[in-house]
């Protein structure tokens, strides 16, 4: 999940406008006055309905909307000033809103024959939206074009090159998408059923955003065929960093986390075996503090997020925290969401959702 560029508060506030701050309760707006950053996260409420919020570093909710289902993976455009929630896999909405707020929200919904795959970025000018999708006719994973200057209308799409993609994040030159094919075959038919754990293709391909053209393709080697690469981001120096959830024999101890940049194989992090135990075979978010070089990784089945160093790989931190969901970078380290409504330690009656986006431009 890429974090982009951060902002701070007084950026966040000039850029959503008075009329958005003029909407929030004084409880907010003395919420988001004493904040440094904003973040946003999706959430499903005690009432069972589903919604994303915006909220300070410090845990304090701002504003809510609600949404017609489950969210699971957003975006932020610095350009466009516009942020996506997509509906969880296999789902078939994602919708776009604006921090100023001209209009309402726009719902997109997945074309025939596809569904949303849960994440998605912009193009590097805000103009576009790239979003992982399934062609589960054919057991494909595409990435469907959205332009956002036509109302998000579905201009377009081009294969990720495998299969199951999930998480994907832009190049910091804007050209390439870089993508996590997690190689498990899926069917709506079938809701979120895997069907394909004894002959998995996970993989990680670097895809030209102009042309749709095959860039790279890094297929984990046969030994790790059960090792889904899901998430995604890239460090100050262009790193990309992944982090994996493995599908085969509980008592394994995989790696889970790696690094690679364009034109070499990727390299997994070799980490304690008490931080891989503590991690349960299950990497939920990967976030990179590109100001500090730290990398931040949750585990909900583990009950653990780990910081690592990302020049060394050294684990830096670790601490238990129950249903640990979420990660974003933060002003110092990273922010930490569950999903028992703790956000940086701060308590909610929501449940979030597995990631958290930090308003950035």
């Amino acid at each position: 999940m890429s974090t982009t560029n951060l902002i701070d508060r007084r950026s966040f506030v000039k850029m959503a406008g008075a009329a958005f701050v003029a909407t929030l309760s004084s409880r907010s707006a003395f919420a988001l006055d004493r904040a440094d950053a904003v973040f946003a996260a999706a959430f499903m409420a005690p009432d069972g309905r589903y919604g994303v919020a915006t909220l300070t570093e410090a845990g304090e909710i701002v504003e809510r909307t609600l949404l017609p289902a489950r969210a699971h993976g957003m975006a932020f455009s610095p350009a466009g000033r516009q942020m996506v929630a997509f509906a969880r896999r296999p789902g078939t909405y994602a919708m776009i809103g604006a921090m100023d707020r001209p209009a309402e929200p726009v719902v997109i919904t997945a074309a025939e024959g596809r569904h949303f795959f849960g994440h998605g970025c912009f193009s590097a000018d805000g103009r576009l939206l790239y979003a992982t999708e399934n062609d589960f006719a054919a057991n494909r994973g595409m990435v469907g074009v959205y332009d956002g200057t036509a109302g998000f209308a579905r201009i377009g799409e081009f294969p990720t090159y495998g299969i199951g993609p999930h998480d994907m994040a832009l190049s910091p030159d804007g050209r390439t998408l870089i993508i996590a094919n997690g190689g498990i075959e899926t069917h709506p038919d079938f809701g979120r059923t895997k069907l394909n754990l004894d002959h998995m293709e996970p993989s990680l391909t670097l895809v030209d955003t102009a042309t749709g053209a095959l860039v790279e393709k890094h297929a984990l080697p046969p030994a790790l065929r059960q090792l889904s690469t899901r998430h995604v981001d890239i460090g100050a120096d262009g790193r990309v960093w992944f982090a994996c959830q493995y599908e085969g024999p509980r008592n394994d101890l995989p790696p889970l986390v790696g690094h690679f940049e364009k034109g070499e194989a990727p390299t997994f992090v070799d980490l304690p075996e008490r931080t891989t135990l503590a991690l349960a075979n299950y990497v939920g978010a990967i976030a990179v503090n590109r100001r500090e070089g730290l990398v931040g990784l949750t585990s909900p089945k583990g009950n653990t997020a780990v910081t690592l160093e990302a020049k060394t790989g050294a684990v830096v931190r670790e601490e238990r925290i129950a249903d640990a969901a979420g990660v974003a970078a933060a002003e110092h380290g990273f922010a930490v969401s569950s999903y028992r409504g703790s956000f940086k330690g701060h308590p909610n009656a929501v449940a979030w959702d597995q990631h958290i986006v930090r308003l950035g431009g």
